[in-house]
């Protein structure tokens, strides 16, 4: 499962590839509380590396799947 947090007054998007068995409505529920709680929002990556963000910062939060459509560079 891939996350791609925005973060407010940054350009920038945090891409994180989380492990395979994550359970989507779990994360979900946890970055909900997070968010409305006021707190960091903190995720472990798929290699174990933990990111975390102040609540206070996210702009948006997009939850999906890995997808092989995503193409970088040039091609027809």
């Amino acid at each position: 499962m891939d996350v791609r947090i925005g973060v407010t007054y940054s350009a920038k998007e945090l891409d994180i590839e989380l492990p395979d068995d994550t359970e989507p409505a779990k994360l979900k529920a946890d970055l909900e509380s997070a968010i409305g709680g006021g707190s960091m929002v903190w995720i472990t990556d798929r290699r174990g590396r933990q990111v975390g963000v102040p609540a206070d910062k996210v702009a948006y939060v997009e939850l999906g799947t890995p997808d092989g459509d995503r193409r970088i560079g040039f091609g027809a």
